[in-house]
Formats: structure tokens, sequence, C-alpha cells
């Protein structure tokens, strides 16, 4: 017999489900498409960067009522906005520093929040296979905000990228962390450093395990569950 508490649980779980391939079309929208154009010269789409970080933050709050990750995407949400604004009315060396430290926690915070809501009790539906995909785009964020604090550190550390105050690092930064999770293959890009190296590394083999594990994991589970639900109840 179905309770209000029981519906109320149910229609919750299902609109998580469908958050999670909101975010991750969302953050999609971010890396491939606004990266790029940012790269291209186009500032004002840093604003609208910020912009989707607003509609993340509150789909993560609607998947969850956690108040420290609400604290720690917002203080992240105003870095990056007063990153905007410095750049053009009082530049400081340390606008990467920020950015790169807001972009961590927030792929640290989400991430978390993602985990969270992928692996939680429950059948395994197509939302939560592309929330799974969605942890992967994380993975390479995280490792994307990792060396760019190396190469800050280092100026050298990777061939290919000018550790600048430029509109094109986060386009070149995410083609690096994406190609070394997917293990394509290095072009221009380089790391030489054995800090960036080592990141290299720890991505990949991340890169390697992630959708022949875990991934595979829930896309075998989510078809199980779907041939459960396809067989005809037996009547009595």
């Amino acid at each position: 017999m179905k309770t209000p508490v029981r519906e109320l649980r149910r229609l919750r779980g299902e609109r998580i489900d469908w958050l999670l391939s909101v975010l991750t079309g969302v953050l999609a929208l971010l890396i491939f498409v606004f990266a790029p154009l940012q790269a291209m010269g186009i500032t004002a789409f840093h604003l609208f960067a910020d912009g989707l970080l607003v509609a993340i933050i509150v789909s993560m709050v609607i998947i969850s009522n956690n108040p420290t990750a609400l604290v720690l995407m917002s203080l992240a949400l105003v870095f990056n906005v007063a990153v905007f604004f410095l750049r053009i009315y009082y530049p400081v060396p340390y606008h990467l520093h920020i950015l790169a430290g807001a972009w961590l926690v927030i792929a640290c915070t989400l991430g978390v929040v993602v985990v969270q809501a992928v692996f939680r009790r429950g059948l395994v539906t197509y939302h939560r296979i592309i929330g799974a995909i969605l942890l992967y785009l994380l993975i390479a964020v995280a490792f994307a905000t990792l060396f760019l604090f190396v190469g800050l550190a280092a100026p050298d550390a990777i061939k290919g990228i000018a550790f600048e105050d430029d509109h094109s690092v986060a386009a070149s930064l995410f083609y690096i962390s994406f190609v070394t999770l997917t293990s394509t293959g290095y072009g221009d890009i380089v790391p030489v450093h054995p800090l960036a190296r080592s990141l290299c590394n720890i991505e990949s083999v991340i890169g390697q395990l992630y959708p022949a594990t875990l991934l595979a994991r829930l896309v075998t589970l989510e078809l199980s569950s779907a041939s459960s639900a396809r067989k005809p109840t037996p009547t009595t």
C-alpha cells in the first residue's frame, strides 16, 4: 500500500535522477562550448558561465540538502564573479590562483553530491548512468585545476600552455585533462614537470578503470532493472 511519505520519496528520487541529466548537460556546455568561446576572446561568456554555475548550485540543493555543500558552492560562485570584475577594474596577480581554488571546490563538492545520488539505494535508471558520466566530467575538471596549480608554481610544467591570466588557459587545461583521461594521446601540449606527469599518470589510470568498472556496472544494473520491470507480474 502506497503511503504519502513513500510517494513523496519516490517523486523526489525521480526528480534527483532527472536533475543528474540536467547537470551533465550544463557542465558539458561549460566545458565544451563556453570555455572555447572564451578562449576566442568572447569574455562575456565568463558571466554566462557564472549564470550556469548558479543553475548548478540550485540543482545541487535539490539533490542534496547538505548545508556545507551549499556554502562551499556559493563561495566558489562569489569568487568566480569577483575575478570577472577584478580583471576589469583592479588587476591582481592571483586571479588564476583564485579561479583554480574555486573550481577545485566546485568539482570536489559537486562530485561528492553526485556520488551520493548515483550510488544511493534504489533502481538504477538511465539518468543515474548519465550522472556517472557527470562524475567522469568532474574528474577531468578537478585534474584541470590541479594542472593549473602545478603550472602556476612551475610555469614550464606543461609545454604548450602559458600560465598567464589569459582567457585561453581554461580551454587548454580542459584539453590536456580530457586527452589524459581518455588516453587519446598528446599533441602540442605535453607535461614535462615530474609532478605534472605524475598527475597525468593518476588521471590516466582513473580514466581507464572508471568506464570499465563503475560505469559498466551501472549499465549492467540498469539493464537488469529494465528487464525486471518488463517481466509480466504473475497472477494468482
